[in-house]
């Protein structure tokens, strides 16, 4: 599969080979609306594209609308039960009722919203586009902002999130890769792309998170994986106000070492904006500029990547940065200046496209950092170097099995009680 790109240097990437880049971007997305008071606003990716617009990135770039998933594309992690639900209920329905509750639906945090199942089938088609593109070797990144809602577990909601789009996406890459790669940069921990994958040698998993009594008080540093993915599940637990210089001291000396030793075939890079400084519930430090370094640094390996959004929960903040890392993932150069637009008045009073950190206090010491980095380094000495296993266009060891109707019609479907090899931990 050709991977390569045309060889236009790009100031923005140290002078790398420019790459295929395809984005995906649904006009209504932003339309939807979890509610008065609720810090998810679908509107960020609105916002972001008409960024992304005025900056004259879309030049770059093949443009696509996304397709809308269906069930079909959802019950390949999820259950049927939990599907149907999203399916037929509606925001005048009682979260008091034991089935909201079973599905873990609350107002505070994944409430019931006009036209909840048509988001959902939005931001998942796109992550399954994106992938599938990835797939057909024509494109060397794939970016997808609206996606990224990593907490959605297999039969219910978490954390704002209601379907795993990254959980789909890696599945359909499992179709034509051999490794995936999953990193998080998130200031929450991935718990439900992990959950998903944590007994598989087939997929790695890599968050970055505040660790603590944060949300959702999971990913510590000894959860490794189990059974043939032990090993296989990386966390860096970090605490509040880390900045750029102490980020990086981790992340690519970390990444560096995993890429070596997974080598993976495809990675897919969640890059929630919840990580930068002034967040309304992250309580990192970081910049935009520094975020958007590690897309860059997982750029240069030069393997298929696709890109995703996630958390973020200041506008300004989330919009500056997803357009920054589209222009890294190009190769381009774009004006710290921000272009005047309709949006103009939520960037108000700084109308750049680098916001400006804080001066709050870094709790992670030089000391914990270099222990974190150490441990995880042992953990990697574990793993055999590129683990051989065996290519199937279906996959071998994990819980994608077919049913009758499946083999009819040619979807495949994930079933966790399957296959021992990836029952949930």
């Amino acid at each position: 599969m050709d991977t390569g790109g045309n060889s236009l240097s790009s100031p923005v990437c140290g002078g790398e080979a420019r790459r295929r880049v395809c984005y995906f971007y649904d006009p209504e997305v932003g339309d939807y609306y979890y509610g008065s008071g609720h810090v998810m606003r679908p509107l960020r990716i609105t916002i972001t594209h008409d960024l992304v617009v005025k900056y004259g990135l879309l030049d770059r770039m093949k443009v696509f609308f996304p397709r809308r998933a269906e069930k079909s594309d959802f019950c390949r992690f999820h259950t049927d039960d939990y599907v149907d639900f999203l399916r037929e209920t509606s925001p005048l329905m009682p979260l008091a009722t034991s089935v909201a509750k079973r599905f873990n639906i609350s107002d505070e945090d994944c409430p019931l919203f006009l036209n909840l199942y048509d988001f959902c089938r939005s931001y998942a088609g796109a992550s399954l586009d994106a992938a599938a593109r990835l797939n057909e070797g024509a494109y060397d990144i794939a970016i997808n902002w609206s996606g990224g809602l990593h907490h959605a577990k297999r039969d219910n909601a978490s954390g704002f999130c209601y379907v795993n789009d990254i959980v789909l996406a890696i599945l359909e890459l499992l179709k034509c890769y051999k490794r995936v790669l999953y990193v998080d940069i998130d200031v929450h921990h991935g718990d439900g792309v992990e959950e998903a994958f944590y007994t598989t040698d087939r997929v790695m998993t890599v968050s970055f998170h505040q660790y603590g009594d944060f949300f959702p008080r999971t990913g510590g540093i000894d959860d490794i994986g189990d059974k043939k993915g032990k090993y296989y599940a990386i966390n860096v637990p970090l605490k509040e106000g880390i900045d750029d210089a102490n980020y990086h001291s981790l992340f690519k000396p970390i990444m560096t070492k995993v890429m070596e030793v997974f080598d993976p075939n495809a990675v897919v890079l969640q890059c929630g904006a919840d990580s930068l400084s002034g967040d309304r519930l992250g309580r990192f430090n970081l910049s935009v500029r520094g975020h958007a370094e590690c897309v860059k640094f997982m750029r240069s390996f030069n393997v298929p990547l696709l890109l995703l959004g996630g958390g973020g929960y200041r506008m300004p903040n989330v919009a500056c940065c997803w357009t920054y890392e589209t222009a890294v993932a190009i190769g381009a150069e774009v004006a710290d200046k921000l272009p005047d637009s309709e949006y103009s008045g939520y960037f108000a009073p700084v109308y750049t496209l680098h916001r400006p950190t804080s001066n709050m206090k870094n709790a992670n010491s030089s000391a914990e950092l270099e222990n974190i980095k150490q441990k995880v380094f042992d953990i990697l000495s574990k793993l055999p170097h590129a683990p051989s296993v065996q290519f199937h266009e279906r996959r071998p060891d994990t819980e994608l099995v077919e049913t009758d109707e499946d083999q009819e019609d040619g979807d495949e479907r994930y079933d966790s009680d399957s296959d021992e090899e990836m029952e949930d931990p």
